[in-house]
């Protein structure tokens, strides 16, 4: 097999590969322009206090590790909620702040929680919350799930009320609160298009949305007896799995806004993306063991969310796609057909070659560009994508420190 025979079979197989992968995207970034259907279910939130159930009660859990410089302005704008303040606590677990912070945390009408963790993470904090404090609120139906970076509306738990249902799980809109500059303009556009492809989009053919680590509502009596099962730092990614096995279903809140900062230095930014990709990676072989029961039971949205992990991240994709494109567009100009049959075949797929992989970048563009909100569709966008090739060459090299079995948290800062 000479070397002419290898690269086409290389051309081949990543072809295959980045195709997947673009006809994933393209196909939700599509599916995220059809008509609302309210995620394929009911209002059944709104039913029950039609029928003069009362008002549902909420806990909302702030989870808070060194997050000094935002805790309070999050929580002091919380507190804010038109909504009767016996149907709601907040409750912030304080992992590692300082006395100062603590001081004026405990001043505020709220349950402030101070555990002392061998090693921290969200999961962690969670599940301390759980077992831990005595709620002021008995019996509560629901618990909410903010960053402590996370701002909302005053008619958060009011619009919340109004489709909680036992039966599902709800993720809220979280958007960008700042951007302040490119990386931050650049994060919060990726979130937009990810709430377009992995929530929206699903939610429209009636599929699950995904989760995103906050603004998130879960049942209460469901979640205090799943919270022990999370053991890693990306607890969305296992909560998610927990909901698929059992068929419930997570509800995308587009009208629902939950402010969230994104990161504004390339430092944060490798960090950030190094724990989303090595929770990715857990993810993936955590789930990979239940897919033929998935596969034989018919469970799609099981089967999504496993396949989601195995998705190569957009940005990733972006630099890529066209790189390979260019690549192979050379290489098919460079040799000739050779005359065996089995040279022949991989030398017509080289010959087409530039012509597919070009396919893709065009259906790669076009999935983002579908995906990207019209709001933010503007020249000035141009100018941001400057600061994507350092981003994206700060991915490759977080390719090298995935460690599958890591389970600390990665922490990133966030400004005053």
């Amino acid at each position: 097999m000479n070397i002419h025979t290898i690269i086409s079979l290389i051309n081949m197989l990543l072809w295959i590969i980045m195709a997947a992968n673009i006809l994933y995207i393209l196909f939700f970034a599509l599916a995220s322009m059809l008509p609302g259907r309210e995620g394929g279910r009911k209002k059944k939130g709104v039913r029950s206090m039609e029928k003069g159930e009362g008002m549902p009660s909420f806990l909302v859990f702030f989870p808070a590790y060194h997050e000094d410089a935002v805790i309070i302005n999050s929580v002091e704008t919380f507190l804010k909620q038109d909504y009767p303040k016996d149907r709601y606590e907040v409750v912030v677990i304080s992992d590692n702040m300082s006395d100062d912070t603590n001081t004026k945390l405990a001043s505020l009408p709220i349950t402030l929680l101070q555990p002392q963790f061998e090693k921290s993470s969200k999961a962690a904090a969670l599940q301390y919350a759980i077992h831990n404090s005595q709620f002021s609120i008995h019996n509560s139906q629901f618990i909410v799930i903010l960053d402590a970076d996370n701002v909302v509306g005053t008619d958060f738990l009011k619009r919340l009320s109004e489709i909680a249902n036992k039966d599902e799980a709800i993720q809220c809109h979280r958007t960008a609160k700042n951007v302040n500059n490119d990386i931050a303009a650049l994060d919060g556009l990726s979130e937009e298009i990810n709430n377009s492809i992995f929530r929206r989009g699903h939610n429209r053919i009636g599929m699950s949305s995904a989760l995103i680590g906050s603004g998130m509502c879960f049942n209460y009596e469901w979640f205090k007896n799943h919270v022990d099962l999370l053991d890693s730092a990306v607890e969305d990614r296992e909560l998610e799995a927990l909901l698929m096995k059992q068929g419930i279903f997570i509800r995308y809140a587009e009208d629902i806004l939950v402010m969230d900062e994104k990161v504004s230095n390339s430092d944060n930014f490798q960090r950030q993306r190094l724990r989303w990709m090595t929770g990715q990676v857990q993810a993936l072989m955590h789930m990979l063991p239940y897919m033929p029961k998935a596969i034989l039971t018919g469970n799609i949205n099981y089967i999504d969310k496993t396949v989601q992990q195995a998705l190569i991240p957009r940005s990733l994709l972006l630099v890529l796609t066209p790189l390979f494109a260019t690549l192979f567009t050379l290489h098919s100009s460079l040799f000739t057909l050779h005359s065996s049959l089995f040279t022949l075949h991989s030398s017509l797929f080289t010959s087409v070659a530039p012509l597919l992989w070009w396919l893709l970048v065009a259906m790669l563009a076009l999935a983002l560009f579908i995906a990207i909100p019209s709001r933010l569709r503007t020249t000035a966008l141009l100018s941001k994508a400057l600061a994507l090739p350092a981003l994206v060459w700060r991915m490759l090299k977080n390719l090298l420190h995935i460690r599958p079995k890591e389970k600390d948290f990665i922490h990133t800062t966030h400004n005053q």
